[in-house]
């Protein structure tokens, strides 16, 4: 298709896209208190729903995953009728929606967690993160010190993700994703430094990717399909005091080990242009490749008509432009983003930019 661009249609294993733009999951800390999606994310994703996917927020799939302040989790009644109601909302908009789900694992703090749970944060080892997390009670305060997950809770914690795969089907995302990017659990039994057990997960490189590709197979299953189910990964970004010692190896034997899955994409976000992990893996996935990091207009036509990629994912852009489809389309300005509000409760940066 030599005349691909982002807004060329696509498909996604199991259903057509109307164009190739999909909006990043972005935490953006607007949830209820007892991690309740709110009505305005209703309005917010809604508003949204001429993207070709859109892929939300980082979602715990229980409460010993959440982390940070206001945001959600799709674990009880409450938290998936919250959620029915925005993929309803997204739906009758002709838009589709994939659930993200992020186990925060090490990063986090108790004040953030103590209306859902008084459990420690876990990890495959007792390292703390560097760095401090903002809390609505105490304000900044370092992150909490772990505690390594045993090797007998692991299918635990794998049970908790396909749990909320179910959860997620049930309250009508199309699909869901699963978040092994950016320094949270599964990236943390990925690194080298945040992963020093000396069981089945730890050590190698294919016992290091054991977790994830364990998570992955119970979320198929627990989705009925694997076309369901995504993942998204951003080998070597040092977000959250995440390293890794040998990123190319434990990244291309990821890939390798779940390409014959048949997954419905690999998402991958490239903090860097070198080692460029597009041109690394994107031969190595049998499936949809959507790239993300720091993309325009005409850098994502570029790369789709290159074959670099099938889908450019895009996350600032869209908090600022909820038709931001409509904008390339029309070559019309588009409106700057505004950090302060990124993380910030209420609808001021959130639901109140306008469409054309």
């Amino acid at each position: 298709m030599p005349d691909l661009n982002l807004l060329t249609p696509g498909r996604i294993d199991g259903f057509d896209t109307r164009n190739r733009m999909v909006m990043a999951p972005m935490t953006r800390c607007r949830a209820l208190p007892g991690a309740i999606p709110s009505e305005l994310a209703i309005e917010y994703y809604t508003q949204r729903a001429s993207a070709g996917l859109i892929i939300t927020e980082g979602t715990a799939p229980a409460a010993t995953g959440l982390g940070y302040a206001r945001t959600p989790s799709i674990d009880t009644p409450e938290q998936i009728a919250a959620w029915k109601k925005i993929t309803d909302a997204v739906h009758a908009k002709g838009g589709r929606l994939f659930l993200q789900l992020m186990h925060v694992g090490r990063i986090g703090h108790a004040a953030n967690r103590a209306e859902v749970t008084k459990d420690l944060l876990v990890a495959p080892s007792a390292i703390r993160a560097a760095g401090q997390i903002w809390t609505d009670s105490l304000q900044m305060q370092d992150n909490d010190m772990p505690r390594a997950l045993e090797t007998s809770e692991i299918p635990g914690v794998i049970a908790q993700y396909a749990k909320a795969t179910s959860n997620g089907i049930a309250a009508g995302f199309d699909g869901v994703e699963l978040h092994s990017a950016s320094g949270y659990l599964p990236m943390q039994f990925l690194s080298t430094n945040t992963n020093q057990r000396t069981d089945g997960y730890g050590g190698s490189v294919q016992n290091r990717i054991r977790f994830v590709v364990e998570t992955l197979e119970a979320m198929t299953k627990a989705a009925g399909s694997s076309a369901r189910i995504g993942i998204k990964i951003s080998p070597a970004m040092p977000f959250n005091d995440i390293n890794d010692a040998d990123p190319v190896e434990t990244y291309t034997t990821l890939v390798k080990a779940i390409s014959p899955m048949g997954l419905a994409f690999l998402h991958v976000l490239q903090s860097a242009p070198v080692p460029s992990y597009f041109e690394m893996l994107r031969p190595l996935f049998k499936g949809p490749f959507a790239a993300g990091g720091g993309f325009t207009q005409e850098s994502g036509n570029a790369a789709l008509a290159s074959g670099a990629a099938d889908f450019i994912v895009f996350g600032k852009l869209f908090t600022s432009n909820p038709d931001l489809p409509a904008r390339f389309a029309k070559g019309a300005p588009l409106a700057e983003f505004d950090a302060n509000t990124f993380y910030s409760p209420g609808s001021k940066g959130y639901t109140d930019f306008p469409s054309l």
